[in-house]
C-alpha cells in the first residue's frame, strides 16, 4: 500500500475515539439556561449515588519507567512529528525534555504524571499535540477524568472574567453572574494556571482560551479535567463567591458538585445523533429573506448520514425560495472532514485562490523500535514509501491530496452569505474561514479563530501509547507549511462581536442579531 491512495482528513482532536507560553509546576497543589431559574439535572440530594461512590485511589509510577516513557516520547516526536520546531528551536525543545525528565527524577503519582506530560506537549504549541482524554484506557478515564467535582454550571470567559451561561445547581444562578473566586481562589488565578497547559497552534491564545470555557459541547471538557487535577478536593461541593447579575451584589454561596455523568447527561443526545444516520446539522429560515445553516461539527467519521446530499438539496431550496441572506453557522465547530471543500463549492468558489500550503511529512518509514507503541486506524501510516518524496531540512513532500477534490455542485448559492466563526474553529472549521475569507465568499462575523495561518499539523495520526505509565499521546503526522511568511494568529472576523454580560443575561445572540440587522437594511 506504500504507493496508493490513503483517504486522510484533518481530525477533530475532540472526536478522536480510537479512530502556552509561560512554565507552570505541573504537580498538583496539596491542598486537598437559558433561563434564570435553577435547572437541576439530578436530585438535590445530600448522598447522591454519585456522591457517595469514593473517588479511585490512583497509583504510583516508578521513576525509571516515567524515564523510559519520556525516551520514548521524545524519539517518537523527533522522528515523526512534522511541526515539532515550527515555533520551537530544536535547543528549546530538548530544554522541554529535559525539564520533562527532570519532573520523574522520583515516583509520581499517574496524576502529576498525566499533568507533566501534558505541560511538555502544550510547550510545543500544536492544537493536535496532546494526551487526548477520548484515546487514554479505562483506568486513566476512571482515576483522572470521572470525579465528582464538576462545576454546576456553564460559563464563558469574557476576558478573564467567568460569566455563567447555564445553571444546574439548586440555587440561583441566573445567565450573566459572575463567578469571582472557586474555593477562595480567584478564576483569573485559575484562567493563568491553566493557559499553559491548553492546546493551541503557536500563539493562538483565544483559542486556549475557548477551549477552557465549559459549554456543553464535548464530553471530556478541558477545563473540568485540568481544573480537578490541579485544584482537586476531597469535597463534593464548591465555594463559589460570586456577584449577582441585577443587583451586582458579591455574595459567597456553597454548591453541590457534579458527577461526571451529569455533567454528561445534556449532552448524550446530541452524541448519540452524530453517530447515527440522521441529520446532524440544521436549516432553519428565520425570516422570509434569511436563512440559517447551522453546523456545529465538521467530525462525521461515525455518521452514516448523506451530508453530501443534504448540503445539495439546502443549497437547492435556497435558490428555490430565493433566500436573499445566508448564515452559515460553525461557532462551536473544531473540525472534522473536509465539509469545507464541498461548502466553498456551493458558495461559487470553483476556482479558489489564496496561500499555498505544502503537506509535508518527517519519516518515510517508522523506526522499527516504535511500532510497538504505535496505534492507528491506517497501518500504512507507517510506510509512506513513494508517496513521500525528498523534499529539504530532514522533510519529505507528500504527493497524494488527503481526499478526491468535489465536482461542481448543481446549486450554487447567489445571495449574501455570512459566515459565523468563533475561537473553537480549528482544523478542517480553520480552513473553511481560511478559504472564504481569502476569496471573499462570504463575510466573516464573530471572534478569531483558532488554528493558524503558519499552518497546522494532522491529516493522519498515530496515538502513541506509553508502556509504563499507560499515557496515550496523539501524534499528527503532516504538517501544512505555507510558502510564504504568515503571521502566527488565527483567521480575523471581518467584523469582530464580543458579546457583553448583559448579551449572556438576556439569552442573546450578538453576532446573529448583527447579522439580522444588515439582512433587514
Amino acid at each position: 500500500m506504500a504507493g496508493s491512495f490513503r483517504p486522510l482528513v484533518f481530525l477533530c482532536t475532540s472526536a478522536l475515539l480510537a479512530c502556552g507560553n509561560n512554565p507552570i509546576q505541573p504537580i498538583r497543589e496539596a491542598q486537598t439556561a437559558n433561563s434564570p431559574s435553577a435547572m437541576p439535572i439530578a436530585p438535590p440530594l445530600a448522598q447522591s449515588s454519585a456522591m457517595a461512590n469514593p473517588e479511585v485511589k490512583e497509583r504510583l509510577l516508578a521513576a525509571q519507567g516515567l524515564r523510559e516513557d519520556v525516551a520514548i516520547l521524545r524519539q517518537a516526536y523527533e522522528t515523526l512529528h512534522p511541526g515539532l520546531y515550527r515555533y520551537n528551536t530544536k535547543e528549546q525543545i530538548g530544554a522541554h525534555f529535559k525539564a520533562l525528565e527532570k519532573e520523574f527524577d522520583h515516583d509520581r503519582t499517574l496524576g502529576d504524571a498525566y499533568l507533566a506530560i501534558s505541560t511538555f506537549l502544550a510547550k510545543i504549541k500544536c492544537g493536535h499535540s496532546y494526551a487526548n482524554f477520548y484515546n487514554q484506557n479505562k483506568d486513566i478515564v476512571a482515576t483522572l477524568f470521572k470525579k465528582t467535582d464538576r462545576l454546576p454550571f456553564y460559563f464563558r470567559w469574557l476576558g478573564r472574567r467567568m460569566i455563567v451561561t447555564k445553571n444546574f445547581s439548586e440555587m440561583q444562578l441566573p445567565p450573566g453572574t459572575e463567578i469571582l473566586a472557586i474555593d477562595g481562589i480567584p478564576v483569573g488565578d485559575i484562567l493563568a494556571r491553566l493557559l499553559p497547559i491548553t492546546r493551541a497552534d503557536g500563539s493562538n491564545d483565544a483559542k486556549r482560551l475557548s477551549l477552557l470555557e465549559v459549554q456543553g459541547t464535548d464530553e471530556w471538557q478541558t477545563f473540568d479535567i485540568f481544573f480537578s487535577l490541579f485544584y482537586p478536593t476531597t469535597k463534593t461541593t464548591r465555594k463559589l463567591e460570586l456577584r449577582d447579575v441585577t443587583t451586582q451584589r458579591i455574595t459567597t454561596h456553597e454548591v453541590r458538585s457534579l458527577s461526571h455523568e451529569e455533567r454528561f447527561a445534556p449532552l448524550a443526545a446530541e452524541v448519540r445523533k452524530e453517530s447515527g444516520d440522521g441529520p446532524v446539522w440544521s436549516l432553519n429560515f428565520s425570516e422570509n429573506s434569511l436563512a440559517i445553516l447551522q453546523m456545529r461539527t465538521f467530525a462525521l467519521y461515525k455518521s452514516k448520514w448523506d451530508w453530501k446530499g443534504f448540503l445539495e438539496q439546502t443549497f437547492a431550496e435556497l435558490n428555490k425560495r430565493k433566500i436573499k441572506h445566508l448564515v452559515i453557522d460553525v461557532r462551536g465547530n473544531e473540525g472534522g472532514l473536509d465539509v469545507g471543500d464541498v461548502l466553498v463549492q456551493h458558495l461559487g468558489g470553483a476556482k479558489t485562490t489564496g496561500v499555498t500550503y505544502q503537506r509535508l511529512v518527517r519519516y518515510r518509514k517508522t523506526p522499527p523500535n516504535l511500532d510497538s507503541f504505535l496505534d492507528t486506524w491506517d497501518p500504512s501510516f507507517k510506510d509512506w514509501g513513494a508517496d513521500a518524496q525528498d523534499f529539504k531540512d530532514g522533510f519529505f513532500f507528500l504527493k497524494s491530496d488527503p481526499e478526491p477534490k468535489s465536482s461542481t455542485p448543481k446549486s450554487v448559492f447567489k445571495g449574501k452569505t455570512f459566515v459565523l466563526i468563533d475561537s473553537v474553529n480549528s482544523s478542517a472549521a480553520f480552513q473553511f474561514a481560511q478559504v472564504v475569507k481569502e476569496n471573499k465568499l462570504a463575510t466573516l462575523v464573530g471572534a478569531p479563530t483558532g488554528g493558524n495561518q503558519r499552518g497546522i499539523n494532522g491529516g493522519a495520526f498515530f496515538f502513541l501509547r506509553l508502556p509504563n505509565s499507560k499515557v496515550e499521546v496523539d501524534v499528527p503526522l503532516i504538517g501544512r507549511f505555507p510558502t510564504k511568511d504568515m503571521p502566527d494568529a488565527g483567521i480575523l472576523p471581518d467584523v469582530l462581536v464580543e458579546p457583553s454580560v448583559d448579551d449572556i443575561a438576556r439569552g442573546a445572540d450578538a453576532e446573529l442579531e448583527m447579522v439580522k440587522k444588515w439582512a433587514k437594511k
